[in-house]
């Protein structure tokens, strides 16, 4: 992830494009960068959830009960959800079908986000509404 700053690569999110630049600076040291081969696990169903991701590039499988159940990709978030209630574990496996660019926060980071950045804990909040109402949306099976 060379090929700019961390700051810029947040700002160019979704998530983190309503932040002032004040607020992207003390972000920037909030997430961690990652990359991931294809056919990497970011998340496995069952499991305590200790981080979380935001998707720089590349795409992947989210799998229920080995279920492809939804596919995701630029701008989006994995993970959030049981870092939001602490107690959960994850509700899916996530698969990288790409190589993928991330950007990773660990349980205290994401934590200081959530309180510091109103901001961006709306995004997530509209994230997570949009995530159920497809899945409401969906066909049962």
């Amino acid at each position: 992830m060379t090929r700019t700053s961390k700051r810029d690569l947040l700002a160019s999110l979704p998530l983190f494009r309503a932040c002032t630049p004040k607020e992207l600076k003390h972000i920037e040291p909030l997430v961690d960068e990652a990359n991931v081969e294809a056919g990497a696990q970011l998340t496995a169903q069952g499991d305590v959830g200790t981080q979380a991701f935001v998707v720089v590039s590349g795409e992947a499988e989210v799998r229920v009960d080995d279920k492809v159940v939804a596919r995701i990709g630029t701008g989006e978030m994995i993970g959030e959800m049981s870092l939001l209630d602490r107690t959960s574990r994850r509700s899916a496996t996530v698969v990288a079908t790409t190589p993928m660019e991330l950007l990773v926060l660990d349980p205290r980071s994401f934590s200081t986000l959530l309180d510091s950045h109103p901001s961006v804990t709306r995004q997530i909040a509209i994230g997570l509404a949009e995530r159920l109402r497809t899945y409401e949306a969906s066909p049962a099976s």
